[in-house]
């Protein structure tokens, strides 16, 4: 259920965004809101799709209860519900195909060329700055094979996205688990896609939850490689559900490590709450994180 729920929401998602075009919003400011009893040190947001729950101007208001104001992974035609709410998009989507179907294999390079070239200036037009993206599935191809067609079909928008000061985002994914035969599955495949396009405006999310299945040594390799990672995502292992102790990930000397490398960016939650009060497993695991 856990990947049939977020695929049908992306699709969806991105779907209905293509058919929608996008009015100037104002930028948001991501630092913590005032009068917040978070400290400070990291940015947080949520992604839309695990409170399914809530309306999204629902889940703006209570995360601003809650004291933090970005939520990821919603796209063009949803934003003026966050500008209302003066609530941050900290991820927009909207662009990709699927996750199984991305740039490491040529024959889809050119609807996402076409989608990517759409979405990339309402993302910079409504003031927000990340933009996710998938490797796709590997299909029988192998890892180079796989990087140099992602390089091939990603030299085709990044160039757009460095125009606009986008960040193309591409997400780390474990393949033993939730995405059989996902491609980048493992953080040196991604890091050196990266080196390979050479552009800050390509940069990796780092899903702690993914990464811990198919790699471990999370503090390690977020230091060894925190100049490629944009965004960062949670949830715990095993079961993808709430990051208190009732799983393995230790969060707080996790979240501790990505603030020692100066990163700014976002810590997103993307964990499904088992408990029926799901804001209380979302404030709890605010404040987890909250280091």
């Amino acid at each position: 259920m856990n990947n049939i729920n977020r695929r049908t929401s992306l699709k969806k998602m991105m779907m209905s965004t293509l058919a929608t075009s996008a009015l100037p919003f104002i930028k948001l400011n991501a630092a913590p809101m005032k009068n917040s009893n978070l400290k400070g040190n990291v940015n947080h947001a949520v992604c839309a799709w695990t409170m399914g729950h809530l309306s999204l101007d629902e889940l703006c208001k209570a995360i601003k209860k809650i004291g933090f104001n970005a939520i990821d992974l919603v796209g063009p035609k949803d934003w003026h519900i966050l500008q209302a709410n003066e609530v941050e998009c900290s991820m927009c989507n909207g662009a990709e195909v699927s996750l199984e179907k991305g740039f490491n294999n040529t024959a889809y390079h050119g609807q996402l060329v076409k989608n990517y070239t759409k979405i990339i200036p309402l993302v910079a037009k409504a003031g927000y700055k990340n933009l996710i993206c998938f490797s796709g599935n590997r299909d029988g191809m192998d890892d180079e094979t796989g990087l140099q067609n992602s390089v091939e079909g990603l030299k085709k928008i990044i160039g757009l996205a460095e125009k606009h000061n986008v960040t193309l985002v591409m997400e780390l994914l474990n393949s033993r688990v939730d995405h059989p035969d996902y491609m980048c599955d493992k953080t040196a495949w991604g890091v050196e896609l990266c080196k390979r396009l050479g552009s800050e405006n390509f940069k990796l999310l780092y899903d702690i939850y993914h990464m811990q299945i198919d790699e471990g040594d999370l503090i390690r390799t977020i230091k060894n490689n925190h100049q490629y990672i944009a965004h960062y995502h949670t949830a715990g292992n095993p079961g993808r559900n709430e990051i208190n102790d009732s799983q393995e990930i230790n969060y707080p000397a996790v979240v501790k490590a990505i603030v020692s490398t100066g990163f700014k960016g976002y810590v997103c939650q993307e964990f499904m709450p088992k408990a029926a009060e799901k804001l209380a497993s979302l404030e709890e695991a605010i404040q987890i994180c909250d280091v």
